[in-house]
């Protein structure tokens, strides 16, 4: 049993004059060698580590609080506190204390703190002056009264002094039953200097004051003088507010009476702190810190107590999901849920983390999964506030209750789907609630916050499990609202129209503005997941409907999304971007924009400028072979322009590489070289065409054989030079035409054979360098019409 009652919490007071949790162990008195005296141990109950050792001095002035603290200081600006589990621990200690300075148990302080320049002057004052003698308790003397509180706060020794005096003569209750008589007789001056003497005792900074103002004998007394303050021509009426306005609600009946006077206590003294005393000065907040750490304990008790109080909160979530409670008694339930964890965020650490498992267990997630799928409104803002404080908490433990529900049938009763349906469904024309989900669906979606160290595979099994039931619920408005776009594809004009599902709706646009936030942090963080997603559903041909939007915001969150992906410099999202011709709305914003200077424009050349500066070979030949005719007007910044001189270098040195594989050739034959130095051109080209049959790999033959059949399928008879024929261009004839129409890019609606031509593009500069080859051979006149038009028609 000795063990419970010295079980204790130590406290640091902060430089924010707040106390921090140092932990929870068991104290004892003993005596150290080292130290050379009795002192105070506390042993952590965790580890048996030492979290305190504090030699009882002399001369340090510790002072007893509440009947279950102990509070001190060692140092300048270092206070101590020891929280004790049970009142008789406290006094076991307290009693050890005083013995060892010689004082009397029945003190709630041992000394009096004197600093230097206060002993100095202390030493000075004859013997006779050393306690502060108080008027007597009168109507006449209560202006005397109140210049001697006022003058003694400047002075630290005076402080204690009038402390001492106060609590000894039982002055306080004196004090407050002439504020009565003064009342009734309506003294103004009276109550005025009731106002400054009260005023002035909070300000002496003594939580033994502080038991007795604060009683429920007198606190009510205590707000009446405070009232009364002189600057204010009609006193406040405080008092009718406490007694009348604010209702204590009990939504399960608290039968601990010292829990429901703690609670009471507790929350008067919080408004006489942050309501009635005026803001205090620079000079003043040192005189508050012992109110600051009184509210702080009550507070520490409070939330304590209702932990251990299995039965009420047993009560309160069985009535939460309880399908038999009404409306109102269960709007009640929510919102002191809702309180109790506003409450609980003023705890430390520890202390904390022991509230949220205590909730956790008592089943909280399954309560707020039935009570945020309800129709009122007020419970659902309630109840989401409460799962912004436990996935703050801890998002792991979120996310493994998910996990864990039943597979069901239906999605939409999962916990995460009745987030993403309350999101999509804010009523809100801001869309407030919405944003407030969408940043807690990042926080639960977010890979750094999953802890490998805990569960090595929480990060494949939850977004697995994301992807699979949640995802399609969050991408279902997006889709919903770009459903049509599918018959643009058959349009070879009027792309550029605006699409009539685009959503011209502020609040909608607001929307697919929040979810395309949360895609594009999915894109950034979950790699294969997203990609699957992505090429699957081909989301971003429908995201880039979006381009069309009146609403600038929205386009400029679908480029985002595209800049995301590009920057990512992956082939196989730079291939389904390729094979779907994904540039061409991006294209068409930019023409549509014209000269515009604005944010618009520049994110658009931001993108193009990405990709030349990365130098991503696949997508500049696509940009250059399919829409550099359109953007070459482009003059006022060079991306462009540089786009087509990579194209040119790259094309360069693939030629380079293909005259080096030909050389090789030559080397190993010298009949060949007969063959090459023919100025015969139809030998030529069957000589070049039999060696790279025979050199070159496999695959390669195979491709050029399919490419002689695709080109000779595409020119006919007219050319009877097997060589050029191999290495025609193969995707120059489809392009021509479509890009010579008059409406440039705007019609690049491609057909699916052009599609898959430029899927090739890779490979397709090695007919071009041939064609380079031959131009040396005086052949330029006959190929350069077909190739222009390609790059810059």
């Amino acid at each position: 049993m000795s063990d419970t009652r010295r079980r204790v919490k130590v406290y640091t007071l902060n430089e924010d004059r707040q106390w921090d949790d140092r932990g929870t162990g068991h104290v004892s008195s003993t005596f150290v060698e080292r130290l050379k005296g009795i002192s105070l141990l506390v042993r952590a109950e965790s580890d048996g580590s030492l979290l305190l050792e504090s030699k009882i001095s002399p001369n340090t002035a510790y002072q007893k609080q509440q009947d279950t603290l102990i509070v001190w200081s060692e140092a300048d600006n270092y206070d101590l506190a020891l929280s004790f589990q049970e009142k008789a621990g406290c006094d076991e200690i307290w009693e050890k204390i005083c013995q060892v300075q010689g004082k009397d148990p029945a003190l709630d302080i041992t000394q009096d703190p004197i600093d230097e320049s206060e002993e100095e002057r202390f030493e000075e004052i004859p013997e006779t002056s050393h306690l502060v003698e108080l008027p007597t308790c009168e109507l006449s003397r209560l202006e005397e009264i109140a210049d001697l509180v006022t003058s003694v706060l400047s002075s630290p020794i005076r402080r204690e002094k009038l402390a001492l005096a106060l609590m000894s003569e039982g002055y306080i209750k004196k004090l407050l039953g002439l504020f009565r008589v003064c009342e009734d007789l309506d003294n103004r001056e009276g109550l005025h200097h009731l106002y400054e003497i009260v005023r002035g005792v909070l300000f002496l900074n003594k939580a033994a004051l502080f038991e007795v103002m604060f009683s429920d004998e007198c606190i009510m007394d205590v707000v009446g003088c405070l009232e009364y303050d002189p600057a204010l021509v009609q006193p406040k009426r405080h008092r009718e507010f406490l007694t009348k306005t604010a209702k204590f609600k009990e939504v399960i009946p608290i039968t601990d009476s010292e829990l429901r006077q703690k609670i009471h206590q507790t929350y008067r003294v919080q408004y006489i702190q942050d309501i009635i005393l005026p803001t205090p000065s620079v000079f003043e907040e040192n005189f508050m810190s012992t109110l600051n750490s009184f509210i702080f304990f009550n507070k520490v008790e409070i939330v304590s107590m209702l932990q251990e109080d299995e039965k009420f909160l047993t009560e309160v979530f069985a009535q939460l999901t309880d399908e038999a409670t009404d409306d109102s008694k269960r709007r009640e339930l929510v919102n002191f849920v809702k309180e109790f964890c506003a409450f609980s965020q003023t705890l430390q650490p520890q202390n904390r983390d022991a509230f949220f498992k205590t909730l956790a267990n008592l089943g909280i997630l399954p309560a707020l999964e039935i009570v945020m799928g309800m129709d009122d409104l007020q419970v659902r803002a309630a109840a989401t506030d409460i799962f912004s404080y436990l996935v703050e908490f801890s998002p792991s433990m979120v996310r493994e209750f998910v996990m864990q529900e039943p597979q069901q049938t239906d999605d939409d009763v999962l916990l995460i789907n009745v987030v993403i349906k309350q999101m999509i469904c804010d009523s809100d024309p801001e869309l407030g609630g919405a944003v407030q989900l969408m940043g807690l669906l990042r926080t639960l979606i977010d890979p750094e916050n999953m802890l490998a160290s805990t569960n090595k595979t929480e990060k494949t099994e939850f977004l697995s499990f994301f992807y699979k039931y949640c995802m399609h619920v969050l991408t279902a408005p997006l889709l919903a609202n770009t459903a049509h776009d599918k018959n643009s594809k058959d349009l070879q004009e009027g792309s550029t129209k605006i699409n009539p599902v685009c959503p011209d709706n502020f609040q909608t646009a607001q929307l697919l503005a929040l979810i395309l936030e949360l895609l594009t942090f999915c894109v950034e963080h979950h790699t294969y997941h997203i990609k699957t997603y992505i090429m699957n559903k081909d989301l971003l041909r429908r995201v880039l409907v979006l381009m069309n939007s009146k609403h600038t915001f929205l386009a400029l969150c679908a480029l985002r999304f595209m800049r995301r992906i590009i920057g990512l410099k992956d082939e196989y999202y730079n291939r389904y971007i390729i094979k779907g011709n994904l540039f061409e709305p991006v294209i068409n914003a930019l023409l549509d924009n014209g000269t515009r200077y604005n944010l618009l424009n520049s994110a658009i050349i931001e993108l193009f400028e990405f990709i030349r500066v990365e130098d991503i070979k696949s997508l500049i030949a696509h940009i250059v072979d399919n829409f550099y005719k359109a953007l070459e007007t482009i003059e006022y910044v060079q991306t462009f322009k540089g786009l087509k001189g990579r194209y040119e270098q790259e094309k360069d040195r693939l030629s380079q590489r293909l005259n080096r594989y030909r050389r090789d050739a030559r080397s190993l034959d010298e009949d060949e070289e007969l063959w090459f130095n023919d100025d015969d051109d139809d030998e030529d080209g069957e000589a070049v065409e039999k060696r790279m049959e025979d050199d070159f790999s496999d695959s390669y033959g195979k491709y050029m054989e399919a490419k002689k059949v695709a080109a000779n399928g595409a020119n006919g008879a007219n050319n009877n030079n097997n060589g050029k024929a191999a290495v025609s261009p193969p995707s120059s004839p489809p392009v021509t035409p479509n890009n010579s129409s008059a409406s440039s890019v705007k019609t690049v609606a491609l057909p699916a054979t052009p599609v898959v031509k430029t899927a090739l593009v890779g490979l397709v500069d090695y007919p071009d360098d041939e064609d380079d080859e031959e131009e040396e051979e005086d052949e330029e006149e006959e190929q350069s019409p077909r190739k222009r038009p390609r790059l810059s028609s």
